[in-house]
């Protein structure tokens, strides 16, 4: 049994993980700090946990083998640091930073420590980009050129994001440094590399971050892709599309569909392949790793966590300078 802490319960995604933990069998949460220490006290107290308001005592008890780290995000910096120095295993919510800058600080505590690391990438090994992957390596799409990703949904349009979430000085960013990260490390793990990027963000409902974001990336292998995220969406349905020259693969809300050259020898209609089996979730993989004694998961490290703020850092970058930026 692997006793956690849990950093904050600023991300939306912090009541998830909570439950996540609860329900594998092999954790249980021993307690809360908050950086709002009144939301923290209230979350423990629902959790049956202890709540420690200074983050120091938190990390210096003994039962407490592990960290879920979702604070804001340009506090991860200071507390992930502060939480691999004391010797804790950490799971953290993307991105691991704003910066890649701060992102080696916190890497460098991490690899002297020797604590497992894991970051949330939800939808690196789901069941289409596992797909999507073995028909791009496999060749079956030829020379693949272009790969578009869409995620989006109605956070701001809606009005069930909270508001504290478009605060730039705690969030970082707006929706290309919240949901746009899904696309953007989808991207890097089909296409390799990036050379050179370029964006525009806007808000037209006006929030003070980015409401509605794209970025194309070009990649040393050639594909351009295309990211896209947004809160402004009534209906946002995910969407990958792969463009080669001997075949294109679509996918809408998980559904599949492929069309070839070697299956238009079939068919003139595209076929739905059938997909693998997802993976565990990133923080099932943690746990079990922590348990095991195996360190991070693979593809769930600082590295992956390292290129994914390259490109979200040199996002912004290009947006607000209006240049396409080199990397």
């Amino acid at each position: 049994m692997i006793r956690v802490a849990m950093l904050s319960k600023w991300h939306v995604h912090a009541e998830g993980y909570a439950r996540t933990i609860l329900a594998t069998g092999k954790a249980q949460i021993t307690a809360v700090w908050d950086e709002d220490a009144d939301r923290g006290a209230e979350w423990a107290g629902r959790l049956g946990a202890d709540f420690e308001a200074d983050l120091d005592t938190l990390l210096a008890r003994e039962d407490v083998d592990a960290v879920i780290c979702d604070t804001p995000t340009t506090m991860h910096e200071e507390v992930l640091i502060k939480a691999a120095k004391a010797g804790k295993h950490i799971f953290t919510e993307k991105a691991l930073s704003t910066t890649v800058e701060g992102c080696k600080k916190i890497a460098a505590a991490i690899e002297e420590a020797g604590v497992t690391f894991t970051i949330s990438y939800p939808q690196l090994y789901n069941s289409v980009m596992k797909l999507a992957k073995e028909y791009i390596d496999s060749g079956k799409l030829g020379k693949v050129t272009t790969i578009r990703i869409r995620n989006a949904h109605s956070g701001v349009s809606n009005g069930w994001l909270p508001k504290y979430w478009f605060d730039e000085a705690a969030a970082g960013g707006g929706a290309m440094m919240d949901l746009g990260c899904h696309p953007m490390y989808q991207l890097a793990a089909l296409c390799g590399k990036p050379k050179r990027i370029s964006s525009l963000f806007n808000a037209p409902l006006g929030s003070e971050v980015d409401e509605n974001a794209v970025s194309i990336i070009e990649f040393e292998n050639g594909v351009i892709g295309i990211s896209e995220t947004g809160f402004d969406s009534y209906y946002a349905p995910h969407r990958l599309e792969v463009y080669g020259t001997d075949g294109s693969l679509f996918e809408e809300s998980g559904k599949i569909t492929v069309k070839t050259k070697e299956t238009a020898e079939i068919s003139n209609e595209p076929i739905v392949p059938k997909t693998e089996n997802a993976d565990a979730e990133p923080l099932n993989k943690f746990i079990d790793a922590c348990i095991d004694g195996t360190g991070t998961p693979e593809g769930l490290g600082l590295d992956l966590a390292i290129a994914l703020t390259e490109l979200l850092e040199n996002a912004y970058i290009s947006d607000k300078n209006n240049v396409t930026v080199t990397l």
